[in-house]
């Protein structure tokens, strides 16, 4: 069982992908799966701050203190981890070679994400309420907002890369820090998607299809096809 940050970054890279594990394995799989530490005497614990023992501060810690795993939005909209190692599968899975431009100018994206996307990409990287100020977007978008943010996550054009702290208008910090998102192309760089170029949709899929069997034999078919393609 896992015991600390350690460990679960251990795990995670022998895994290769895993839910966020706050709301269980949904049929897939879960490093920490929330539920197995709840009535357990693990150190494990969830929202307590320590950042060795408690899942919660994981997350920022993966992606402030690492580049060989990212964290987002990207399986059934929820939240969780691909390695290194793996993105390039579920790159070629659910992009291929196409563009954010691409699918906009096809129909298969809407303003919503235009507007948060080309806000992304003329600043390199944006914190969430600067993504909203940059891209324009009123109080009463929010869902829209929300929507368009958690598809470019799930279509792998987007994702997490960070948190900032908020600094009002004198120069003093406040309240929770911001989650900031970069481009998947600058979170991985161009190696990266050279490698997922030279793999086919259905190579992707397939090697994903049995990694996921290999960490849950119960995993059920169209499980497992939500899961890959997004």
């Amino acid at each position: 069982m896992i015991q600390n940050y350690n460990d679960f970054i251990t795990k995670l890279l022998e895994a290769g992908f895993s839910m966020g594990g706050g709301g269980g394995n949904d049929g897939i799989y879960s490093v920490v799966d929330h539920g197995w530490y709840e009535e357990s005497d693990s150190p494990v614990q969830w929202h307590t701050g320590n950042a060795d023992t408690d899942p919660w501060e994981w997350r920022m810690r993966v992606l402030d203190e690492r580049d060989d795993i990212a964290y987002g939005k990207v399986f059934f909209k929820k939240s969780g981890f691909i390695t290194r190692e793996w993105a390039p599968y579920f790159l070629a899975a659910r992009r291929g070679s196409r563009t954010f431009e691409q699918e906009y100018d096809a129909g298969r994206m809407n303003n919503y994400a235009k507007r948060i996307y080309s806000a992304v990409t003329e600043f390199g990287a944006l914190p969430l309420e600067d993504i909203k100020r940059e891209g324009n977007f009123y109080r009463d978008e929010k869902s829209k907002f929300d929507a368009a943010l958690t598809e470019l996550q799930m279509k792998m054009y987007l994702t997490m890369c960070g948190g900032m702290q908020k600094v009002s208008k004198f120069g003093s910090e406040y309240g929770w820090s911001s989650t900031v998102f970069c481009t998947t192309e600058d979170f991985w760089g161009d190696e990266l998607f050279a490698k997922a170029a030279g793999i086919s949709k259905d190579e992707a899929i397939d090697k994903i299809t049995a990694r996921v069997l290999q960490l849950n034999p119960a995993a059920s078919e169209k499980k497992i096809a939500k899961f890959i393609t997004g």
